[in-house]
Parts: C-alpha cells; structure tokens; sequence
C-alpha cells in the first residue's frame, strides 16, 4: 500500500461500525462509552511497522470514529484506547496495548505469547491492579480492511425443510489433514471442505447440512502453546467477523466464500457453531486484546460491587454482556454479515444459555432471542442453542422459543444407557424415539426441535463410545482429570482395540443398531464426522487441544473394509429415511388418532406382538420395544414403520404386530448384508443388540 497518511481523519460517520471502504477512503468506527481518547494505528503491508497514529476525531453516542481519504481495501489498523485504569470499577485502558477492531472482518498474523500482552505487570504483587508500560502491537495481529466484492451466481440457497435435515458436525481442519489425495497446502483448509471428493462422501451420507466448529478467529490459549500443544476446537473467539486465518488456503476471504458457493451448489447448507458468549480475553488475569482494552465495563458481565472480577457463566472466564445494546448490536451485526455476506444457511449457538441471561437469569424472551426471532434475515435461518451453560440454573433443555432447535443431550445419554444394557428405560426410550414430547411439545414446537445424536466433538467418538469404559485424556497434559468420568459407554469386555473378532463383531453390531436408533428417531439427526466410518480419538473424550491424528479423520481406516461397510451402512440409513415419511413425523400430534381404522398413528408393542400395557412399561428387565408409525401419503395410502429394537443379550423372536398389514423388512443391523425382504411369518427374530426396521403399506381409506 503507498499512501500519503494525513496528520488528521475527517470526521466521518459513526455508522456503520467497522472499518469500510466506499472507494475513496475507509470510515472508521467503533464503540466505546468509556474511553476518553481513541486512536487509529495505521501499519504498513507487513503488519510490522507502525506508520501513523491518527486520533478518532469525534464520538457520536458513544461511537468514536473518523475517515481516512484515499484509503482502501488492504490496510492494516489497530486501535488504542484512553481512558481510566481502574479495575476495581471495572476500567482497563491502557494504549500501550493494540486492540483488534471488535468488527475487523479479516486479521492479518497471529498472537504471540508475551507478557507485555497483558494490561497488567505478570507476577506482580498487586496482579491486575499493577499497569504493564509495554507495547504489544509486535505481538499482536492486525485488522484488515476488506471488499466484499463477490460473485455468488443465480445459484438459490438450498433451504433444505428441518424435517428433512441431516446434519453433519466436523471440524473444518480434522476433516481434511489426513486426505493424502490432497496437497498438503491445501489440507486442513476451505478449499479442501468444497473438494469434490469429499461432496461426494457427505452426498454419499445423504446428509443435507454440514456443522462446523468455530470458524471465526481465535486464540490459541497460553497455556496450551506452553505444552506444545493448540486450541484445536477453537471455542476462543478473537474476533466475530473474521474467518480464522489458518483456514483459508490463500489467505482470501473468499476462500470461505467460495467454499460455501460450492457447497450450496452441491445441495449442502452450511450452519456455523459460533461463540458469543465469551471471549478469548479470559478473567481479570487474561491479556488485553480487543473489548477488555476498549471498554471493559461495556462489553462483559461484572460481578456487582465486584467489577473487578468477571460473572463467568460460561466457565471460560468471562461472559459477554449481551444485556448492553451496543454489545448486542455486535453479535447481530455479526450474525448478520455472515448470513448475507458469506451465505451461511444457520448457526449453532455455543452455551446457549448464557445468550440468553438477563439479569434475572436465562430467559427465553431476552433480548438476544427476541432480537433474532423479529429479524428478517436470522429468523429464516437454522438457528440451534446449546441449551446449557456453568451459571446457575444453566440446564435449560426445552425452554428455548420456537424457531430454535436445540442440542438433546438426554437423547444422547440415554441412547448410550438403552444399548449399554441398562434396565427400566423403556419408557423413556419411547420419548426419545418420538421426538422427546414431554421437552420439546410445547408453544408450537416441532419434533424437528430435538437435535438427536450419538456423539458431538465433545466427548467419545460413536467408535470409543463401544471400545471404551473410561477416558483416556493423558495427551492433554491434565493427568486425565480433564472431560467428563460418565460416558454411559460399554467396551463389551476388554478396554480399547482388541484383536478379538467375536469382541469385534459385538461392537460393530452394537454400533450400528446406535446409529440406527438415531436416524429412525423423530426429530433431526446429527452424524460426527468420521462416526460413519469408525473414526477413533484414542479414547480421548475431551480433544479439544489435539490438534494431531487424535482429532484428525483417517481416511485410511475409512477406506479399509471396516469403514467401508459402515459408510454404507449409514448411507442406507439416511436413504430409509428420506424415502419413508413415516420415519420423521413431522408433528407432535395426537398419537392415537386412527389414520386406518384400527391403525393409529402411534403404537408401542411388546415382544409378544400385543401393546405395551403400564405393567411393561415399568417391568425393569424389558429391554426389547416396537415402535410403529403410521402416515398418510398424498394420494390416500398409508405407510406404516416398526422399528424392533433388541438391547438385550439374547436374540429374540417378535410377534408381528398388526399382521394383516405387508411387511417388508428392510433393515437388519446384525446382518449388513440382508437385503429387503417380505416378512411371510409371524414373527420377525431379532437379534441381540440389533434393531429390524419393517416397511408396510396400508389400504387407502
């Protein structure tokens, strides 16, 4: 960049905030309600040699901001920030220290580790009360101003209907690093998620959505760079406009971009897990990197007549202060840049919960969910919350408004618990297999609110989930106290691999009937990337800092007959699925209604082929159930599903029930290699640890 830098900005304007460009010069604009002084450092292409300090010449409702002619696309800038340094009210300025741009939308460089990054003297006696005189801009990276010039074509957002969503959660850099089909410089990047290849797998898959963990920029946390080790997960947000640097191939944003163009060419939606509930400054003894440094007490939750310290409802240190409207604004804004300038299809909301406090507590009419829920762009998205957080009465499963969908934990929990062999859950296996009602059937909702799954990047993998009893977390440096000691999982009798082919066969069986119970469930599945082909942690159930083969997909286990035969397996599964309504009931509705005379659209039934009756429900030893669906079709016949599930250790035989009605039995998850069949007797064997699924027509009437 050549350019003549003035010794002062014009005045500018203090919308839209951000650093943007109208092909004359770049308008600055930033918040802070309490600095006294902000000041634009202006840096040369490097990011290495500051070039000029230029003061934000006016502050319109708090919103400093200048303009600088001439300039344009490619700059690189930080801010410093005057004011009080005073924590014990919750003020900690320092412009000794460069702040990124809370709305920078592209970061030039990376953090490096260094005391002088924190506003205070590191180890002095009075901790955060002291004040650190060094300069931190050589260790920070710096803010870019962007275009958005880019051509998305006529090509329509999928815009995939929630019923008949499949989504499909990776971590955009595991998916691809262990691809030997790929150049390395390409590997662990966007431009190997929109690869053809690996369309074709997710397009194998049937799934229609992929999730992705965080790709907004983020820090790797200090303590995990001391043990050689990175915040491989990302939940660290550095700034919530700009894409992580290390993702993008070319270091273009439209990288990503096109990424997501050729996804939605493909048929596939994009939805992001993004974090706005904390921030990667941390506590009061965290460094200075951004909104701590331009106005602490705006952006985080203070703890009341303690502003010294942080109400940390998220466990990570801070919490967002989404109840101040300027901050608010920002994670709209945010929220927004994303779903018009980038195309994102939907997002996944880290800690939930915590978006949703007010002063009060969580509420599910605060302003974030309303601010969403009224907003023309947002509210057509996806939009699914992680219903929980560290803060008190941080459980809130079921409470979120509609439009939101949510991650089902207890679904989880309890589809390991049912095919680990536990007793007496047959009761609440029918609610988890129909949508869980008793949670989610409630203001309007849909079956489609429940996110049914397996395993998420946080915990076992589906393969551990059978290998192993306990976790196995040593790599994390954390002598294995780190993640959760429950994981409901079963090793079948040997802790880890094992070359037992009859302990093999077990865990292959028990894996795919789970599977199966997820896909065939009402509600919206979720697959872990690399759970169709057995991918493996090693047992780790917290890899949140693996960022090395414990976390990364192989792809050769994956091409191995093993992982052959469950890709397709799970391929069949979301074929079923897709080619039968009756397997993802669009409603909750009355389950007793007769869509046949005779046939309601619910019915559960015993081994014995009769309904379950109150005694079976509460008799602790069954441990097999029939769940049988039944739906109009547009024309006037009707498809009935029965789903025989067999989590017992003894193979069974179940009485057919509703036998006048043709049965096809087209699923066998102890024989992958059954092909669909009609069943002529009347009884169907299942066996141990197995699930049958059984398609049938009825008469129109």
């Amino acid at each position: 960049m050549s350019l003549s830098l003035p010794d002062r900005l014009d005045t500018g304007l203090p919308y839209p905030l951000g650093a943007h460009s109208d092909g004359l010069g770049v308008n600055f604009a930033v918040f802070s309600a309490n600095a006294t002084k902000i000041e634009l450092c202006i840096f040369d292409s490097t990011g290495r040699r500051e070039l000029k300090r230029l003061t934000l010449p006016e502050c319109t409702d708090e919103v400093w901001h200048g303009y600088l002619p001439n300039a344009g696309p490619g700059m690189q800038y930080g801010y410093r920030a005057y004011g009080p340094y005073d924590p014990r009210n919750g003020h900690r300025f320092n412009p000794q220290k460069l702040l990124i741009d809370p709305y920078a939308r592209k970061l030039a460089g990376s953090v490096r580790w260094s005391d002088a990054l924190f506003g205070y003297r590191v180890q002095h006696p009075k901790a955060d009360l002291s004040l650190d005189r060094r300069d931190s801009a050589a260790l920070m990276p710096k803010s870019v101003v962007t275009g958005d010039s880019f051509r998305w074509g006529t090509k329509e957002r999928p815009c995939t209907p929630w019923a008949e969503t499949i989504i499909y959660e990776a971590h955009l850099r595991g998916l691809s690093m262990q691809r030997d089909d790929l150049p390395s410089e390409v590997r662990g990047t966007c431009e190997a998620l929109s690869n053809p290849r690996f369309i074709d797998h997710l397009h194998k898959l049937g799934v229609t959505a992929i999730e992705l963990l965080p790709v907004h920029a983020f820090l790797h946390d200090h303590f995990l760079v001391e043990r050689g080790l990175r915040n491989y997960w990302g939940y660290n947000t550095l700034a919530f406009f700009a894409p992580e640097p290390s993702y993008l191939a070319t270091g273009r944003i439209n990288d990503l971009r096109m990424a997501i163009r050729r996804l939605h060419a493909a048929g596939i939606e994009v939805i992001l897990d993004v974090v706005y509930n904390h921030t990667a400054e941390g506590n009061e003894l965290g460094p200075t990197l951004s909104w701590r440094g331009l106005d602490n007490a705006s952006y985080y939750r203070l703890i009341p007549g303690e502003e010294r310290y942080y109400i940390n409802d998220t466990g990570c240190g801070n919490t967002v202060n989404l109840s101040h409207p300027r901050v608010l604004q920002m994670v709209m804004d945010s929220l927004r840049y994303w779903a018009e300038q980038y195309h994102i299809d939907g997002f996944r909301f880290d800690l939930g919960v915590t978006l949703g406090r007010e002063g009060t507590g969580f509420d599910p009419g605060s302003g974030f969910f309303d601010a969403i829920l009224q907003d023309p762009v947002l509210s057509r998205l996806k939009l699914i919350s992680e219903p929980w957080d560290t803060g008190p009465d941080g459980y809130q499963l079921g409470n979120h408004p509609p439009s939101f969908a949510e991650w089902n934990d207890q679904y989880r929990d309890g589809i390991r618990r049912v095919w680990a062999g536990e007793p007496g859950l047959r009761g609440e296996l029918a609610g988890w297999l129909s949508g869980s009602p008793a949670v989610f059937d409630r203001r309007h909702r849909r079956p489609w609110a429940s996110v049914n799954f397996l395993a998420s990047h946080d915990g076992f993998t589906a393969h551990d989930i059978v290998t192993y009893n306990d976790k196995h977390n040593d790599a994390n440096g954390d002598e294995n106290a780190d993640g959760h000691s429950e994981n409901f999982s079963n090793n079948w009798g040997e802790e880890g691999p094992s070359s037992d082919p009859a302990l093999a066969s077990l865990r292959a069986r028990v894996l795919r009937s789970m599977l199966a119970t997820v896909f065939f469930s009402d509600g919206t599945p979720m697959l872990l990337a690399g759970d169709e082909f057995g991918n493996s942690q090693q047992g780790n159930n917290n890899a949140y800092c693996q960022d090395n083969d414990i976390s990364w997909l192989d792809w050769v286990h994956a091409a191995s007959p093993e992982g052959r035969e469950l890709t397709a397996f799970v391929s069949r599964l979301s074929s079923l699925r897709k080619a039968h309504p009756s397997l993802r009931m669009p409603r909750f509705e009355d389950g007793n209604y007769e869509v046949l005379p005779g046939v309601t659209r619910v019915a559960w039934y015993d081994i014995d082929g009769e309904v379950m009756e109150e005694s079976d429900w509460q008799y602790p030893e069954g441990r097999v159930l029939a769940f049988r669906r039944a739906v109009r079709l547009p024309g006037g016949s009707v498809e009935l599903s029965c789903l025989l599930i067999n989590s017992g250790a003894e193979d069974v035989d179940f009485q057919v029930p509703e036998s006048s009605c043709s049965w096809v039995s087209v699923l066998n998850s102890a024989n992958v290699q059954a092909v669909p069949s009609r069943v002529h007797a009347s009884s169907v064997p299942v066996s141990a640890h197995g699930v049958v699924l059984l398609i049938g027509k009825g008469a129109s009437g």
